[in-house]
């Protein structure tokens, strides 16, 4: 019986199990955890945290048990993988202190990320999390609910939720401005906590234009989560528990800290089995998602993808990318080749009541880096018809390049519900057939009064920067 062996259970490792199985029922499909949950949203952990997802079981999609007894998957959770050995073709798992060596004919690796812990001294003090795991996110909904009790909901082993037991819902610290932060700065900022939010650069999203960014920053500050700019935070600061977040101009009290520094790919497991790792760091594969070493696959947040803009290798670990990479690795297995698709960089967060998308290539350095001469044009237009009742405003930056008028990117702000990130699909579209503004401009997008102007925000962007380069 022809086997494989997935390493990592959650987005792309069963996506690709479940789609092997399916294709074929008689591959023996052996999963590796060393977790306990799997196939679970890490993506709605900032609104568990916050309330509005009541339970920690309701961000996992499918259930080990479904996995075993109902998809006929030898799920092993608990078992750790620490060797692979392509020359004998087995990997070695560590369970309760016991090893087993499992043989494979195919080899998923899907090993994920890992919160990145900047280097600053007060890292390892009481009070300072990250948000990686399920378990993250318990140990965080924990603290929540402590603080709104109070601080009389002790652990033995930590003591209070916070030092004064009279203001528990205290000031609180999120170092890092990006999709975590973000949303973190939401989640406990509803929940009653004096949130600052600490970023080393001039602006929070970085990877979104300067006006969507702008427009983050401002509504953070609307809903009183301090912002601070610029701040190069130098040392988390306290004897046992968190204290203070001290940056280089500046030393704000604190009861909790949040690492929100970005992500990393899990690669040691590959490169001690001699896989390559591609210019970005995470693990280099062809459009088949095969590694350097034959019969092995690599999908998921520990993976490179193929940019559509630029052809060239990126690393943008995303959701739906995982997904879609270890559906198409699931047929490949069984005899089916199928390529992973290149990726957009498409993403998109929540800041209190606005909305926010980015998609392609925005940053001017990086696209004359790839050999674009871009040029952008940022337009603020309505939502919705201005004789209907309700509605708002989307912002949206695109860019193009100058010389072939090719859409590279945009990035898109606007009034949660009133569009940004359904509308960032057309855009999406476009960059996926190469499209010029031209093209772009003349989309037959839907109206209707209820969801856009005749001409849509999109459109709207397309004319002006067409314009721009005739």
């Amino acid at each position: 019986m022809t086997t494989f062996v997935v390493v990592g259970g959650d987005a792309a490792g069963m996506s690709a199990a479940s789609k092997a199985k399916r294709e074929d029922s008689d591959l023996e499909v052996v999963v590796f955890e060393k977790g306990q949950w799997v196939s679970y949203g890490a993506c709605g952990l900032p609104y568990y945290i916050k309330g509005e997802i009541q339970s920690l079981e309701d961000l996992v999609s499918v259930t080990p048990e479904e996995f075993r007894e109902e998809r006929d998957i030898d799920l092993r959770t608990g078992h750790e993988i620490v060797a692979i050995d392509p020359d004998e073709n087995t990997v070695t798992a560590e369970h309760d202190g016991s090893k087993t060596v499992q043989s494979y004919d195919q080899l998923l690796i899907a090993t994920g990320s890992e919160s990145v812990v900047p280097p600053i001294d007060g890292t390892a003090l009481e009070g300072v999390h990250t948000l990686g795991s399920m378990s993250d996110g318990k140990e965080l909904r924990e603290y929540v609910a402590r603080a709104r009790d109070g601080g009389t909901l002790q652990q033995p082993d930590r003591g209070p939720a916070c030092r004064y037991l009279e203001d528990c819902a205290g000031p609180v610290g999120i170092v890092g401005g990006g999709y975590i932060g973000v949303e973190m700065a939401e989640a406990l900022a509803a929940n009653g906590f004096e949130v600052n939010l600490f970023q080393r650069g001039d602006r929070v999203l970085k990877g979104f234009s300067d006006a969507t960014s702008d427009a983050v920053a401002d509504h953070l500050r609307e809903q009183d989560v301090v912002v601070h700019l610029g701040a190069d935070v130098q040392t988390l600061s306290g004897d046992e528990r968190v204290e203070a977040v001290v940056t280089d101009d500046e030393q704000i009290d604190v009861e909790m800290v949040l690492l929100g520094t970005g992500v990393r790919p899990r690669t040691a497991l590959a490169e001690d089995a001699g896989i390559e790792l591609g210019e970005t760091g995470a693990i280099e594969t062809d459009s088949y998602r095969e590694t350097s070493v034959p019969d092995v696959y690599a999908a998921g947040d520990c993976a490179e993808s193929t940019h559509v803009v630029t052809g060239e290798p990126a690393y943008v670990p995303l959701a739906l990318t995982a997904n879609r990479h270890g559906r198409a690795i699931g047929q490949t297995v069984t005899g089916r080749p199928t390529e992973g698709g290149k990726i957009a960089g498409t993403a998109a967060v929540k800041a209190f009541d606005i909305e926010a998308a980015r998609t392609g290539m925005l940053d001017h350095e990086e696209a004359r880096a790839a050999g674009f001469d871009p040029v952008s044009e940022t337009v603020t237009a309505k939502s919705r018809a201005g004789y209907y009742p309700e509605g708002g405003t989307v912002t949206i930056t695109l860019i193009a390049d100058r010389e072939t008028g090719r859409v590279l990117g945009a990035s898109l702000v606007s009034e949660y519900g009133e569009g940004a990130v359904h509308r960032s699909h057309a855009i999406v579209g476009a960059l996926t057939e190469a499209a010029t503004v031209s093209d772009l401009e003349n989309y037959d997008l839907a109206y209707a009064p209820p969801f856009n102007t005749t001409w849509d925000p999109v459109l709207v962007a397309a004319k002006v920067l067409s314009g721009k380069l005739r």
